[in-house]
């Protein structure tokens, strides 16, 4: 026997048996296998698409956190320079306050060194003419007989009290 040329036998029993096993696969086992196939390709597909969709919800998302972002920062510019302008009012107004405050300081000063002024003269007048009365006695008592030296007398001492 030789190995290299088969027997017709062998081979009538191989076909066969292939022939038998092809149909108990057809028959059995070929739906549930390419059943199984298409399920698998179709879920692929669907990951696929799904994948895709998530690659362009990313996409949108990667956007969408862009705008915002860029609309955060110039919201951020805005109240930052809104900040700036109200610290600068505010620096303004308190040296307003202040100004007004001293200004009024100065005015109360000025109308209490007046009034003390107007007292002062007041008094120095008080003073002058009491000074005046007690001069004029002295003259009365020294001088009471002559009334024209009495006069002269009066007229030379007030000439030297003058007030401003």
């Amino acid at each position: 026997m030789d190995l290299v040329t088969p027997d017709v036998g062998l081979l009538f029993w191989t076909f066969i048996s292939f022939a038998i096993l092809f149909f108990l696969l057809k028959k059995f086992a070929w739906k549930p296998i390419v059943g199984t196939v298409n399920d698998r390709e179709q879920s692929i597909k669907e990951a696929l698409a799904s994948a895709e969709a998530a690659k362009k919800e990313m996409e949108n998302l990667t956007a969408d956190n862009e705008r915002i972002l860029k609309e955060a920062r110039a919201e951020r510019e805005v109240m930052m320079k809104e900040a700036r302008e109200l610290k600068a009012k505010m620096i303004a107004d308190a040296k307003d306050e202040a100004k007004l405050a001293a200004d009024k300081m100065i005015t109360d000063a000025q109308a209490a060194i007046e009034t003390e002024k107007k007292s002062a003269v007041a008094e120095l007048k008080n003073q002058v003419a009491s000074l005046s009365v007690e001069i004029a006695e002295k003259v009365v008592k020294t001088e009471l007989s002559d009334k024209d030296k009495q006069l002269k007398l009066v007229e030379d001492m007030l000439g030297d009290a003058t007030l401003n």
